[in-house]
């Protein structure tokens, strides 16, 4: 590895310099690590240089954390390279889990999925701010070891994103109902735009606010949709059937004129979306929920998968040590609305979690 900076505490290594990966470089350097970076293009590795976004080229065998952020195919290939390559943790930021997380039982490794994006592509679009706000995934799996989770959530929460915990193969099936199938369907319904286009040439100035809305995501780069459908099959073929599905049902309204369903399933649709989760602002609405972590695996990671199942918002989170120092304390915040369930959780799986409202 060659090296270009003076040494930090702080040591990180980001591999494929794409949209995702240069923004966790700017992001890291943002906050004072020293970054290394590597990718299979070595013009773009230049140009990272070039830009200041990493300091070092290759992988740094002395990072703490190798963030992996190439092709959904290449993942499990770079995360053993990076665990080989280094004793840190390593973690990946790709949208499909379940193939990665069976490939790779290594303590050290934690599944993750910044849930952030952008319509620029590659270093162009590298943006330190980009996961500010933004959920990012992580997906433990009963050989992840709690220090591999707490360090990898530690800084997820520093970038300014909340972290939540999900089951991988869990992970998987709803990020094809909220991601993967939503571009697909996107894709097609510009497709069917385009093509009559070709009839009516008035037909693409007509588009408004909503249809563009609607088709935005299909901007996105094309090429590393082939890996997703590829890797995560099952889940997206299930989505589409049950869209497919639901579209046939209101085709078959339509056509009969059954003014009653259509009603119902639009005033449902309305209903559904006007539940989506919002991001907490106000202090007074959160509570803090401190929770000693027992000595027993995974215990960490199990806090967020619980939060996750019971519908549970942890918009900030710490993990510091006891006044002991012989263990962790989770210190998260959660909505005032939901503590009592979610204490109620912790405590039937054998936490001692306290509480404290934020007035």
């Amino acid at each position: 590895m060659s090296n270009t900076a003076a040494t930090t505490n702080r040591r990180a290594t980001v591999v494929g310099l794409g949209l995702i990966g240069g923004s966790l470089c700017v992001a890291l350097r943002e906050r004072g690590w020293l970054v290394s970076g590597d990718d299979q293009d070595p013009q773009r590795v230049t140009e990272a240089l070039e830009r200041g976004l990493i300091s070092a080229v290759g992988i740094d065998a002395e990072s703490q954390v190798t963030f992996v952020a190439v092709p959904v195919t290449a993942i499990s290939l770079q995360v053993q390279r990076a665990l080989d390559a280094t004793s840190g943790i390593v973690t990946d930021v790709g949208s499909v889990k379940a193939v990665v997380t069976r490939t790779i039982t290594d303590p050290r490794f934690i599944g993750g999925h910044p849930m952030a994006g952008s319509e620029l592509e590659g270093l162009d679009g590298a943006d330190g701010e980009l996961f500010t706000g933004a959920v990012w995934v992580l997906t433990p799996t009963p050989t992840t070891s709690d220090a591999a989770f707490a360090t990898v959530a530690n800084i997820v929460n520093d970038l300014g994103a909340e972290v939540v915990g999900l089951d991988p193969v869990r992970h998987d099936e709803l990020v094809a109902i909220v991601s993967h199938v939503p571009h697909l369907t996107a894709a097609t319904l510009m497709g069917v735009a385009g093509s009559r286009a070709t009839e009516h040439a008035a037909l693409l100035r007509l588009a408004a606010g909503g249809f563009r809305d609607m088709t935005r995501i299909a901007s996105g780069h094309p090429a590393i949709w082939l890996d997703i459908c590829a890797e995560n099959r099952p889940a997206i073929i299930s989505t589409l059937s049950a869209l497919i599905d639901g579209l046939s049902d209101m085709r078959t309204a339509v056509d009969t004129g059954d003014r009653a369903t259509i009603l119902q399933r639009l005033t449902a649709a309305r209903e559904s979306r006007a539940n989506l989760p919002s991001r907490i602002k106000a202090l007074a609405d959160l509570s803090e929920v401190r929770i000693p972590i027992p000595d027993r695996p995974g215990a960490a990671a199990e806090v967020f998968t619980l939060a996750a199942e019971l519908g549970v918002n942890i918009p900030n989170f710490e993990v510091v040590h006891s006044v002991e120092g012989d263990r962790g304390i989770a210190v998260v915040l959660v909505e005032t609305t939901s503590v009592e369930l979610f204490r109620g959780g912790l405590m039937a799986r054998g936490f001692k979690p306290s509480v404290q409202r934020l007035d």
